[in-house]
């Protein structure tokens, strides 16, 4: 399939989870609207519910991560949120900046832009911004953000290569980035790589994690470090979606595992 097919189903998938409700996210695979049928799991999310900044109809229970939990930032920071959805993590951000910081969020999907705006209107923030935009090509200006963040995001990016690069070019020269990720160790089955449903729902787009770290470092990064990393277990009744009872045992049994990350570094 080509990346601008694999951004399609992205986008025309995560516009219609802007519509549901983060128990309705919940229960199905990473948004993935009746893919899993009444199985109810997270598997990926956080709690965000104690960090302030926190709004509920923000959070609609697809990160993987916390990634300001370990970004660094600082009051009056610029900070820039990679697929921010619904905002959850710009107004967490922002109860971190402060009123003299300012937190931007991109994302294509215009479901999730329009929803964010509306959350951000409500909060009466005057400091949090919402733009469109690839994440392979953001039109943004170079050398801008103190600190960029993303949660359970670039996985979803065809080109990764192409992403890290945006990263390294409107980050600051002494700025870094933080991000949650969904990665591979050992080969995951084609089945499950190739279906575009699983796709857009977190898992196939996720890349063998030494690969991953490869990528940041040879966009120029220093001082990678992997702060967080959890293996996540997916249910047997999703797993049998994609894969014979016998290769879901073999599956279970080997080396093969996927994993939330959380992944820092610096310009």
């Amino acid at each position: 399939m080509k990346a601008d097919d694999l951004k399609y189903i992205v986008k025309e998938k995560y516009g219609k989870i802007a519509t549901q409700s983060k128990i309705q996210n919940e229960t199905s695979c990473c948004g993935a609207t009746g893919s899993c049928s009444t199985v109810d799991y997270t598997i990926f999310s956080e709690n965000y519910d104690k960090l302030k900044g926190y709004n509920a109809e923000a959070d609609l229970g697809l990160g993987c991560g916390i990634p300001t939990q370990f970004a660094s930032i600082q009051e009056g920071d610029s900070v820039l949120d990679l697929g921010s959805g619904a905002g959850n993590d710009c107004f967490v951000a922002r109860a971190i900046v402060g009123e003299s910081g300012h937190v931007t969020g991109i994302d294509f999907t215009e479901a999730m832009l329009e929803k964010a705006k509306r959350n951000a209107l409500k909060l009466g923030f005057k400091n949090v911004e919402f733009v469109q935009g690839d994440i392979e090509d953001m039109p943004l200006p170079d050398n801008h953000f103190d600190v960029i963040v993303s949660n359970c995001v670039l996985n979803l990016v065809p080109d990764k290569k192409k992403a890290f690069s945006g990263i390294y070019r409107v980050m600051k020269p002494s700025g870094s980035f933080c991000v949650s990720d969904v990665v591979i160790k050992g080969d995951l089955p084609d089945k499950l790589r190739k279906d575009a449903e699983m796709y857009a729902g977190c898992v196939s787009g996720a890349i063998e994690m030494d690969e991953y770290l490869d990528i940041i470092n040879k966009q120029g990064f220093k001082n990678v470090t992997v702060h967080k990393q959890k293996e996540i277990a997916i249910p047997e009744e999703v797993l049998l979606n994609y894969l014979t009872k016998a290769e879901v045992e073999e599956f279970k049994n080997g080396d093969t595992g996927i994993f939330s990350i959380t992944v820092s570094a610096q310009k």
